[in-house]
């Protein structure tokens, strides 16, 4: 299970656009509010050196990588366009996904037994109960944060969900390379972020200009987490942990 510090510390980055990674800064203090911003922006690229156990990843796709800072609202999308989170073959068909916050996401189950989609986590708890084959479910996220999604009937089965203030997000191509579209003119945040590693990795002050390409580099990120053993939706450890049924 991802620990209560790397949670606190990606929330913190989301709420306070990336000044400090520490925890939720104090009730009596304000958040900062950020600007919110719209239009037609410049391209963020750049690759990320991706490291498991101090050693370099030969394929290092699917690292999140995000800017913050900036608010936006979530796309227009239709109910054939919303992002989806399915179940195939007791696992989930995406390990990690972004969206932006007030986005709601479908959880079709497309095996033909039962799956009980939920999540403990602060940012967007919620239990979809059991469902057949054939069936999907839908949940709104309006909250930014981490959201860890899991099946209260097969152990094996483990997401997350990342809930950021904008669209300007990307996941990285085998080579760690990524490309994100439509970034404002301004001074940002740029994070990396994966689900074995302990705690996101960032780079501050990443000038963007206005019809300007602008290439982020420094972002390292070591996959130190091996274990991600979770409970189910009670606090307690899986009936059946090979979630045979």
């Amino acid at each position: 299970m991802k620990s209560a510090y790397q949670t606190l510390l990606v929330i913190a980055a989301l709420c306070v656009g990336g000044a400090a990674a520490q925890a939720t800064p104090p009730a009596s203090k304000p958040v900062p509010t950020k600007p919110t911003v719209s239009g037609q922006g410049s391209t963020l690229s750049g690759v990320v050196a991706v490291q498991r156990m101090g050693k370099p990843r030969a394929d290092a796709s699917d690292i999140l990588v995000y800017v913050v800072g900036f608010d936006e609202p979530p796309p227009n999308t239709t109910a054939a366009s919303r992002p989806k989170l399915g179940q195939r073959n007791k696992q989930f068909e995406r390990r990690l996904m972004a969206i932006t916050a007030g986005q709601e996401v479908d959880f079709p189950n497309s095996d033909k037994f039962f799956h009980n989609v939920f999540s403990l986590s602060k940012t967007r708890k919620f239990d979809l109960g059991q469902f057949e084959k054939g069936r999907s479910k839908m949940k709104r996220f309006p909250r930014k944060g981490i959201v860890e999604v899991y099946c209260n009937i097969h152990p094996s089965m483990s997401a997350t969900i990342v809930v950021l203030p904008n669209r300007a997000h990307a996941m990285t191509s085998k080579s760690g390379a990524f490309s994100i579209a439509g970034v404002p003119p301004g001074t940002w945040t740029v994070y990396a972020y994966s689900r074995h590693a302990a705690r996101p990795t960032r780079v501050t002050n990443v000038v963007v200009a206005a019809g300007k390409g602008t290439v982020v580099t420094g972002l390292r990120l070591n996959e130190d987490r091996v274990d991600l053993t979770h409970k189910n939706k009670y606090g307690q450890a899986y009936k059946d942990p090979k979630g045979r049924y």
